[in-house]
């Protein structure tokens, strides 16, 4: 059985008294500064649990955060979010924090059903992690509570967001097969689905229009219905010579339907994804895509939300965090050298 860290180790670690170790983890008058962070760092590396029980009875606090997930993002096939998830919890818990985890069911979201978390006093914040509807967002508004999105932002609401760059990862893939001779290019997303198709988008079109492409209507192709569910992609006529998808399954989705049409990836067509998520390497061929820093924002998110526990009146608006271009066989270029 593993041995349970305890404040006794701690001082015997730093040859200092047990009542030392404990006033500086309580953050208590009689020890230095610089003592106070050699034992906080020493806890940390043992794995000390801090009692949060105790501390909330001092403070106030739950020292739990919430992360609510829409159900439609916790199927097997939606490994983004529970990537996500995980670092959020992890960085919570080396904070002293933890993570729980609740769903949005289709019901509670039509009904404006608030988190059971908020209304039992559960949590300290709440991260909203995953695109939810208009309604529920407005009715978020009577929540006294600090909360931030997270992999999505709406124009129309005050909430504090942290969002991947997905204008500029998808204007460099759009440029990456503009460089390699694709003129007819097709985007493949539900363009009023997620603030991160719609932004997607955009940076698709910028692309086509810095290279005075026009863009087509007819090869901008759904990829969901209305709630968020798949459906099958309907291929237009005439074909693109490649396609800038909305994220990895997609493309995923995608490949999988030209390769039973008897087409090939990529000599018959290009196909780029986006996230750099499990799909991006089961794919065949390996998916070009744009990787996004998952633990990055996990950790902007973490921090984020802890700051407006501690400051109601904290801000940051929405916050950008850049991904990189990973190139990989599902691209060539239209012409190839000779």
């Amino acid at each position: 059985m593993n041995h349970k860290v305890t404040m006794k180790d701690i001082a015997d670690r730093l040859n200092i008294s047990s009542v030392t170790v404990s006033k500086a983890l309580g953050d208590k008058d009689g020890v230095s500064d610089s003592l106070k962070a050699k034992i906080k760092q020493v806890a940390e590396e043992m794995g000390y649990r801090y009692n949060t029980a105790a501390k909330s009875m001092k403070d106030g606090l739950s020292y739990n955060i919430g992360v609510m997930i829409p159900e439609r993002f916790t199927g097997t096939n939606h490994s983004f979010y529970f990537r996500m998830y995980k670092y959020i919890a992890k960085i919570l818990e080396q904070g002293g924090y933890y993570g729980i985890m609740t769903t949005l069911g289709e019901e509670e979201e039509s009904t404006l059903t608030l988190p059971r978390l908020y209304y039992e006093q559960k949590i300290d914040g709440l991260i909203i992690l995953g695109q939810i509807g208009k309604p529920y967002i407005e009715a978020m508004q009577e929540m006294q509570l600090p909360k931030i999105f997270l992999d999505f932002y709406d124009e129309h609401v005050d909430m504090d967001a942290v969002v991947t760059d997905n204008f500029y990862g998808a204007y460099e893939l759009t440029n990456l097969l503009i460089r390699g001779g694709h003129r007819d290019i097709a985007y493949v997303g539900t363009l009023y689905s997620t603030s991160s198709i719609q932004d997607r988008f955009l940076g698709y079109y910028k692309s086509l229009l810095e290279h005075r492409i026009p863009l087509q209507s007819h090869w901008i192709l759904d990829d969901r219905d209305e709630d968020g569910t798949y459906i099958d992609i309907q291929l237009p006529d005439p074909m693109p010579s490649a396609f800038v998808c909305n994220c990895d399954q997609v493309a995923h989705n995608l490949i999988n339907k030209l390769q039973d049409l008897g087409y090939t990836v990529p000599h018959d067509y290009s196909v780029t994804g986006f996230d750099n998520d499990i799909y991006a390497t089961l794919t065949r061929p390996p998916l070009t895509t744009v990787e996004v820093d998952v633990e990055r924002m996990a950790k902007l998110a973490v921090q984020s939300i802890l700051k407006k526990v501690s400051n109601p009146y904290y801000t940051f608006g929405r916050a950008l965090v850049p991904g990189r271009v990973v190139e990989r066989e599902s691209v060539i270029p239209l012409h190839p050298a000779p």
